[in-house]
């Protein structure tokens, strides 16, 4: 049985530990996952600007926007430019093997045979990624949705409010409940971000059983990676993922969110919780009902977004065998 090549993409709640996942499966010899670049999905949209690609002119210009696309992180890959445009020009004909030829590209530069994608909000793209890339692999790492909120408050990026916060954790699930459902065997993993920190070798075992690959001890202590990244990567890292794996970041969200939010977050996500294993108290007050109103909004406004770009995605890539990658 030949060895698998196919990528891996790793998925998520954002502030759920993705990074640290990532950086543990790139310590793998045979996996490579960047920093978040953030190209993939505009520059599929894209896809009807190009043209054939079965004409050399339309994969120049495609090349071109990839390695030049603004408001992506492609520089984060640290490529030669001139090599990328070769790739993607060397490439089939398709959208898919033009993206798969950027990433096999920073693979073979970290001498890794399999590469891979990290962006949390990935959760709501599967159907389209599995579009474009077959043989893919998810892996849906989940956290308390409370550690997850507090975390997200946290940031200074994040201009959502608390509501946004909870409703994006209750999808990220939600959308990975459906996608573990509905994918074949083989095809998607999950696994909780506390057991990962808890007992590291255990759960990066069984996730290299799902990949096909073998375990390397090396992945148990992923700041050696961090440390040895290109300044350019090593700053888009968060500072957490530079020490030790443990779990002192485990339960942290006691000391931040309010007792409004963690009743929001306990009333609206608690059989959610439960069901991840993670324990709810009994008799927290009820969030007011302007909160809960806000919530059920945004949550809503969320789904039907998801909708509505999955299905404008789905005509985007058909047919789906013109646009799925060869390479």
């Amino acid at each position: 049985m030949s060895a698998p090549t196919g990528p891996v993409f790793v998925v998520g709640c954002p502030r759920s530990g993705t990074t640290l996942l990532t950086l543990m499966l790139s310590s793998h010899s045979r996996i490579a996952i960047p920093p978040e670049t953030r190209f993939l999905l505009p520059v599929f949209r894209r896809r009807a600007s190009f043209g054939d690609l079965g004409d050399l002119r339309n994969r120049r210009r495609l090349a071109r926007a990839l390695v030049r696309r603004k408001g992506t992180k492609f520089r984060h890959l640290g490529l030669d430019k001139k090599a990328v445009k070769r790739a993607v020009k060397r490439s089939p004909p398709t959208i898919g093997s033009a993206i798969g030829a950027v990433y096999r590209t920073y693979a073979a530069s970290q001498g890794k045979v399999r590469w891979g994608d990290k962006r949390p909000t990935y959760f709501r793209n599967v159907e389209l990624l599995r579009t474009l890339f077959p043989d893919a692999q998810f892996v849906h790492l989940v956290r308390d949705g409370r550690d997850c909120v507090a975390s997200l408050k946290r940031m200074r990026w994040w201009q959502h409010g608390t509501a946004g916060a909870v409703a994006t954790w209750v999808h990220a699930v939600d959308c990975g409940a459906r996608e573990a459902r509905r994918l074949p065997d083989g095809t998607w993993h999950e696994l909780r971000y506390e057991d990962l920190v808890a007992d590291p070798r255990r759960e990066l075992e069984s996730l290299c059983a799902f990949l096909g690959e073998e375990f390397e001890e090396g992945m148990l202590a992923p700041h050696v990676l961090a440390d040895r990244l290109p300044r350019r990567q090593r700053e888009v890292w968060h500072a957490e993922t530079r020490g030790v794996v443990d779990a002192r970041r485990v339960g942290s969200y006691a000391d931040v969110l309010t007792e409004v939010e963690l009743a929001l977050v306990e009333r609206v996500a608690g059989s959610r919780l439960r069901r991840w294993g993670y324990e709810v108290p009994a008799g927290r007050r009820r969030p007011s009902l302007p909160t809960l109103a806000r919530y059920g909004k945004v949550l809503t406004v969320m789904r039907a977004k998801t909708r509505l770009q999955a299905a404008r995605d789905r005509a985007r890539a058909r047919p789906a065998a013109a646009v799925a990658d060869r390479g």
